[in-house]
């Protein structure tokens, strides 16, 4: 069964690359131009998460997040303590190293705490699992490089990742909690059905490697926060930590090639910019997000997600100068949870969740969604009105 699933996601990869391969070259070839300006705004996203990966394989590799959930199960003493504590590693691993590296990498490190607290079957961990898909979209808020479609948008505003982040702090955060609320009320049974594990269950993985992956992440960081233009700098940060560790054979081309998922990326890619491009020549799209205000800009860009994935609807949407760009980013970012066809991240959640053992449900983690989107989105929406920001 895990073979045939992995020979279905290959060629759905393939033929997301052909597809997305097929609109860049119709676009360029149609509207010249267009198709120029849409991939000039949208290359940088896709260097970035690339150079983001690596660097996250770099820091798995390193033992980083495998450790990091370690400690958790070891001290959290209530299944409560463990979300929590999981929550605030999810937000933080999304902000550093992109929504992507959170569900490819703590996916499997969150089911094994669960599992060492003696949270093994049934629904038990269900709030851990469902919890790192969801609060890895509601926490990209905050900087460019935690989610590809805030640098789609912001290639109209030029800011810093310290400007943004001045703006989108307080609806980020409102979002995180009130997501993660939702999901800790939703999968309730499975934190009161945590216990603590015994001492050598959760110490057996070992200390981690501090120095390349910890180097990488923390100056990634920085450039991101710093530079106008982050994208080139990280990749070649993300290169230079995978070729060294490549050198030590600790990681392989293999895995690299498996995170990058590079049919991936470049039928995204293609994608977003033959709809780049379609935003550009057609003025519809334009002329109704100039008629919409900040709230229903945001419920725009939340369907948008699900009918075309956040990506392709950020270049879409942003083809043109916004109105209400953060009120658009909260739709782009917060919509995908709704659904599957929201973001990538559903499906590298999925890979490694069903990698790690896991079996999670679809239906269930949507309906979690149905409930956590409006609610996070109002919340804000609300808050960046009180920022002078929608």
């Amino acid at each position: 069964m895990d073979r045939l699933r992995t020979l279905a996601g290959g060629r759905l990869a393939v033929l997301l690359a052909v597809a997305g391969l097929a609109g860049l070259i119709i676009a360029v070839l149609l509207r010249p131009a267009e198709g120029r300006a849409a991939a000039g705004q949208d290359w940088s996203p896709f260097v970035l998460v690339a150079g983001l990966l690596l660097i996250g394989l770099v820091a798995d590799q390193d033992g980083l997040f495998r450790y990091a959930g370690q400690q958790l199960g070891r001290v959290a003493r209530s299944g409560t303590l463990v979300f929590a504590g999981a929550a605030v590693l999810i937000a933080t691993v999304t902000v550093t190293l992109n929504l992507d590296t959170s569900v490819a990498f703590l996916t499997p490190v969150l089911v094994y705490t669960a599992r060492s607290r003696g949270a093994g079957g049934g629904d038990a961990g269900a709030a851990l699992l469902y919890g790192c898909l969801l609060l890895s979209n509601a926490g990209s808020l905050l900087l460019p490089g935690s989610n590809l479609t805030n640098l789609i948008v912001l290639g109209h505003l030029r800011l810093t990742g310290g400007q943004f982040a001045a703006r989108m702090w307080l609806p980020w955060l409102g979002a995180l909690v009130v997501t993660a609320a939702v999901v800790a009320v939703g999968e309730r049974r499975s934190l009161r059905g945590a216990v603590p594990a015994a001492h050598g269950a959760v110490a057996q993985l070992g200390r981690p490697v501090r120095g390349v992956g910890l180097g990488a992440v923390l100056l990634a960081t920085a450039a991101v926060v710093a530079l106008p233009a982050p994208a080139i700098p990280v990749l070649l940060l993300g290169l230079a930590a995978a070729g060294v560790r490549l050198a030590q054979r600790r990681v392989t081309v293999a895995q690299a090639g498996e995170v990058l998922s590079l049919p991936v990326l470049i039928g995204l890619f293609g994608v977003a910019v033959a709809l780049g491009a379609l935003g550009r020549a057609w003025s519809g799209p334009a002329d109704l997000m100039g008629h919409l205000n900040g709230w229903a800009t945001a419920g725009v860009a939340g369907l948008a997600t699900v009918l075309l994935n956040n990506l392709p609807a950020a270049s879409l949407l942003a083809a043109r100068a916004v109105s209400h760009p953060f009120s658009l980013l909260v739709g782009l970012n917060l919509g995908p949870n709704l659904c599957v066809t929201g973001s990538l991240a559903w499906l590298l959640w999925l890979r490694a969740a069903r990698g790690a053992g896991a079996q999670p449900s679809l239906a269930r983690a949507s309906v979690l969604g149905l409930v956590a989107v409006p609610l996070s989105m109002a919340v804000a929406l609300g808050a960046l009105a009180l920022t002078g920001s929608a």
